[in-house]
């Protein structure tokens, strides 16, 4: 019996070096990447200095949300050029933008802008993420998958 179980504990070994059985962690990482794969995604653009888009985009990203359900999307808004006034700290839409964030909508802001414009982080809206060009991130964005859309 010893010898069975020997030889069992060899072969599964033996399986799981050579790829053919993933070990229980190696499965769920799987499982949870490919969740992450299968999830929607969407990347909005911003670059107006205008509330009535910058609305219109903060409703966009709470439709799809409340249409897929915020835990099977992925949204990102970025924003740049005079876009990027609508994320400062004394933006007439500062309390939406900051609602979309707690609700789980990644709010970009592009560094190429704030240097041009002579903004640091400081006078930015807490919790943003910082890309260093708008335009390159969401061209990065749409080569991940991530659908492309400008309100």
């Amino acid at each position: 019996m010893k010898r069975v179980l020997r030889a069992a504990m060899v072969a599964v070994s033996a399986l799981v070096c050579i790829g053919l059985i993933q070990p229980v962690e190696a499965a769920q990482k799987a499982a949870k990447q490919k969740a992450q794969d299968d999830m929607a995604k969407v990347v909005i653009q911003v670059s107006d200095n205008d509330p009535a888009k910058w609305a219109l985009a903060l409703n966009n990203a709470k439709n799809v949300q409340e249409d897929l359900g915020k835990d099977k999307v992925k949204i990102e808004i970025v924003a740049y050029g005079p876009g990027l006034g609508m994320v400062k700290l004394d933006s007439a839409v500062a309390p939406r933008v900051a609602e979309a964030v707690a609700d789980g909508v990644a709010v970009v802001a592009c560094e190429n802008t704030m240097r041009k414009q002579k903004l640091s982080q400081a006078d930015m809206l807490p919790n943003l993420g910082y890309a260093k060009a708008g335009v390159v991130e969401l061209m990065q964005k749409q080569k991940e998958g991530y659908a492309y859309i400008r309100p």
